[in-house]
């Protein structure tokens, strides 16, 4: 059975995309066949996993608009690593999103069953920091939601506001969404603001906790369409990635 996970936080900058990348890179090293699913009309996972010369003609809303079947949509990228992209400019996701999805709430159920007759193991889902009806539709198909935060001031209150979001939705729709990881990203153990936020990190109970260090290598990558295990192998960010990674599987 496909395993579907999606990586959202309410904010904005928190390396949302550039984490949901990086796994998903990972778990297909591990020899499991893997989509990545761009749910952001910033299309930045579309842009980073596609070269600009390479191109694409159909995207995601396609796919939910009964235009174009997955097995065409679909783009692999890496070794057992495929992508169901969407354009950053003129894309109709939101559109679609706005009309006709309160009528469609659980499409990505079929879609997830689609993936799965592809032989996909896994499904990993970037959303945009928002709670739409589309990131609800996507939460709502999904088995497990991971939230990637910073060290910010609010950064607690922001998982407050998202886990009593998704109660509610569980609650509403009769679902069962694991929320049990949070990564705190980009830190930096010399600035002081950063060690007593992880001192706070450290008193927050029922969650898996991760921490990726701030690591410039990872943002360079996409420069170069590449993940941080092709960028940089020796990256000390990899250790903990691999981590979340193998949890997830």
């Amino acid at each position: 059975m496909i395993k579907t996970i999606a990586f959202h936080n309410l904010k904005g900058g928190v390396g949302k995309t550039t984490i949901s990348g990086n796994i998903g890179h990972c778990i297909s090293l591990k020899n499991k066949k893997t989509i990545l699913i761009d749910c952001d009309i910033q299309a930045n996972l579309s842009n980073w996993f596609i070269k600009k010369d390479r191109g694409y003609k159909y995207e995601l809303v396609d796919v939910l608009q009964g235009d174009i079947k997955v097995k065409d949509s679909i783009l692999e990228v890496r070794d057992n690593l495929y992508i169901l992209p969407t354009k950053a400019n003129n894309s109709n996701l939101k559109s679609y999103a706005d009309m006709k999805l309160i009528d469609e709430l659980f499409i990505f159920d079929d879609l997830n069953s689609e993936f799965e007759k592809l032989g996909f193991e896994y499904a990993i889902y970037d959303l945009a920091p928002n709670m739409s009806i589309l990131e609800k539709a996507v939460l709502l198909c999904c088995q497990e939601v991971v939230t990637p935060i910073t060290a910010e001031a609010f950064g607690f209150s922001g998982i407050e506001l998202f886990y009593n979001k998704l109660q509610q939705m569980k609650k509403g729709y009769k679902r069962e969404i694991r929320f049990n990881k949070i990564i705190l990203n980009i830190i930096n153990n010399s600035f002081d603001a950063h060690k007593f936020f992880q001192d706070q990190f450290k008193e927050i109970q029922n969650y898996n906790l991760y921490k990726i260090g701030q690591d410039r290598k990872i943002a360079d990558s996409q420069i170069y369409y590449k993940t941080i295990f092709e960028y940089n192998p020796k990256s000390k960010s990899i250790s903990e990635i691999d981590k979340i990674a193998s949890d997830l599987l």
